[in-house]
């Protein structure tokens, strides 16, 4: 999640969000890039968060008849659901969990069988917005020079974290600042990057830095070898902004080549005060601690670690943490990207630019095979709940929890 990424991040969607989510990985090369959401209409049924246990009027449909099924890897749907399923505590859903824990996973043949049996499909018209993010691995340095000159800094001994107002259903925290015995808003990017640092966890280059905080957290590979996670320690409680959308406006990049990579490399190309001037149109700011690398991928928003290619980050509001999806995501905007993406993957982290209920990140996995392909998701969406068979027949709806993962998108 994007603090997780976790705090957190992914779709670097977001970069549209630059110009989206990992959690907690959370996200490459370069992260994504999701613009903004395509608007849906008004749901007509209520929230997850809003009706626990919410009985489904509407006719559910087979798994069969979904767009794709039968080219799934079943096998590696089932592996996932059962790392994942854990994470949603409804009756229902700990009834179908348990069942998925017992299932042998032998051959695709019983793991669709498993699914076709214990789910029904809620399909809906509407439609939104996939994006994707990764486990970020980045060079860094424990002495800077003039590439690797910005630091990765701890949480400031100044910044308190808040409960969140009354009514945000994301459950995250925000950060602030004692002033006077006051709690006022932390300051924005540019002027914390304007204050010196006592002493750095380590130094990056720039661009690296500001797609880590993007991801919420990754991998530091040092000159000798040695590996770090850096995870999410606490943000300044801003807003996230892409900057995908200002970058093609003000025509750095051409619109369809906001890829991650495409505005890394051009913040790489233009590292100093350039660069440095895009960057700052993003006013939040990550903190970080250092732990040793496990070579695991990292937790999302639900406290599990997110199998690459089968978790999403969602909007808590209308999704439960645990829950089961068929993604059906086509008509990609950003150039090199896969024609579609059709597969089950699981609700098990959030991010801050993931908002509305046709709206998903995809965790990918870690490393720069996984930022690259991350980097080119941005399709439209339809989001497909899984409803669980009970053992009358009947089906039912579940409650939501919240997390806290970060963009997760440039």
């Amino acid at each position: 999640m994007r603090p997780s990424l976790a705090a957190g991040a992914a779709g670097i969607g977001a970069l549209a969000c630059l110009g989206a989510c990992a959690t907690t990985p959370v996200r490459a090369p370069a992260p994504v890039i999701a613009s903004r959401p395509v608007p849906n209409p008004p749901s007509t049924t209520p929230p997850a968060a809003a009706a626990p246990g919410y009985p489904y009027a509407r006719a559910l449909t087979p798994l069969s008849s979904l767009p794709g099924w039968a080219d799934e890897d079943h096998v590696a749907a089932l592996r996932a659901f059962q790392i994942g399923c854990g994470a949603n505590k409804a009756p229902p859903w700990r009834a179908v969990c348990k069942r998925a824990k017992e299932q042998p996973v032998t051959d695709d043949a019983s793991a669709r069988a498993f699914f076709e049996d214990n789910f029904r499909a809620d399909v809906r018209p509407s439609t939104g917005l996939l994006t994707a993010y990764f486990a970020p691995e980045y060079p860094a340095q424990i002495t800077p020079d003039e590439i690797f000159s910005a630091p990765v800094r701890a949480k400031p001994d100044d910044l308190v974290m808040v409960d969140p107002g009354p009514g945000d259903s994301r459950g995250r925290k925000v950060g602030k600042q004692m002033v006077d015995e006051e709690l006022v808003a932390y300051p924005e990017r540019v002027d914390i990057e304007a204050a010196p640092v006592d002493s750095a966890l380590a130094f990056m280059r720039a661009e690296d830095l500001f797609f880590l905080q993007i991801q919420g957290s990754g991998q530091l590979v040092f000159p000798d070898g040695h590996r770090m996670k850096a995870i999410y320690a606490a943000d300044n409680g801003r807003p996230f902004v892409g900057i995908a959308r200002p970058m093609s406006d003000e025509g750095l990049l051409a619109p369809n080549h906001t890829s991650g990579d495409a505005i890394r490399g051009w913040l790489a190309d233009h590292r100093g005060s350039a660069a440095n001037a895009v960057m700052d149109k993003d006013p939040r700011y990550v903190f970080f601690n250092l732990v040793p690398d496990d070579a695991s991928d990292p937790a999302g928003a639900a406290g599990i670690a997110l199998p690459a290619g089968r978790s999403i980050a969602v909007d808590p509001s209308y999704h439960a943490y645990g829950e089961l999806y068929w993604i059906d995501a086509a008509a990609p905007v950003l150039s090199g990207a896969a024609r579609t993406y059709r597969r089950l993957a699981v609700a098990l982290d959030t991010g801050s630019a993931i908002r509305g209920e046709v709206r998903a990140d995809l965790y990918m996995g870690r490393g720069d095979q996984a930022g690259a392909e991350a980097g080119h998701v941005r399709h439209t969406l339809s989001l497909i709940r899984l409803v669980p068979v009970t053992g009358s027949g009947s089906t039912t709806g579940s409650g939501s929890t919240a997390g806290a993962k970060d963009e997760k998108t440039p």
